[in-house]
């Protein structure tokens, strides 16, 4: 009896880059067997994991309304979705940003611009992440700030 194949991750982008968004769900759908579901926003981001619980969500910074480190902390703030895995894809480039965006919780921290197949490694990356892994790179930020 042949195995059954597994179901595609869902992934939530989120970006309000209406030329972006289109173009990396495209790009993801088409590269990948992700099924992607996109929002503009972080209320519409939180409102659409409510509806379609994503395996993992890519998420820009800049946003109007609740941004993409405010969101971060929420799903990290809610034990239903703490361990949802979290890529931040954002152009903010400062060391400053990326310990913000690692310190609300965020797996993976890219730039944009980014290639597709490399985003679609660091979900894969993200996804693959387990809880022990995700509370030890915690500890490291943790100790990195404190040094």
């Amino acid at each position: 009896m042949a195995q059954p194949a597994h179901e595609p991750y869902r992934v939530l982008v989120v970006d309000d880059d209406l030329d972006l968004l289109p173009y990396l769900a495209t790009s993801l759908r088409e590269l990948s067997d992700f099924t992607i579901v996109t929002a503009t926003n972080g209320i519409e981001a939180l409102e659409r994991f409510d509806e379609v619980r994503p395996h993992c969500v890519v998420v820009d910074v800049r946003m109007p309304g609740l941004d993409g480190y405010q969101f971060v902390r929420a799903l990290r703030g809610d034990a239903a979705t703490a361990s949802t895995p979290l890529v931040i894809l954002t152009a903010m480039s400062k060391d400053k940003d990326r310990f913000a965006g690692l310190a609300a919780g965020a797996d993976q921290y890219l730039l944009k611009p980014i290639k597709p197949l490399d985003l679609i490694k660091a979900i894969e990356q993200a996804i693959a992440l387990d809880h022990a892994e995700r509370q030890r790179r915690y500890e490291q930020l943790a100790q990195q700030q404190m040094e």
